[in-house]
């Protein structure tokens, strides 16, 4: 199932400079894994060790999936996945 995924513009570079895009998975991790086979070194960008980078925040339709499923969380046609790294400053 399609989903859209959005990113930031510090992602936008590794997609084409796209804002968002379409790409299949039935859960987060397929759905990553997905986008990677479109756009090799995006997992590295967001992933370590098979586990989500701990500055980089992934939700689904609004809600953080570290407190859903994490990378197993489910997906359906017509959600929508942001890919958030967190951004830091002083």
């Amino acid at each position: 199932m399609a989903v859209e995924v959005r990113v930031t513009a510090n992602l936008q570079k590794l997609i084409g400079g796209q804002r968002s895009l379409r790409a299949e998975g039935a859960t987060v991790r397929e759905l990553l894994d997905n986008i990677e086979s479109q756009h090799p070194g995006f997992q590295n960008t967001v992933m370590t060790d098979g586990q989500i980078h701990r500055f980089v925040n992934i939700y689904l339709n609004d809600e953080d999936i570290r407190f859903l499923g994490q990378l197993d969380t489910p997906l359906k046609e017509g959600d929508v996945v942001s890919v958030l790294p967190a951004l830091a400053g002083g």
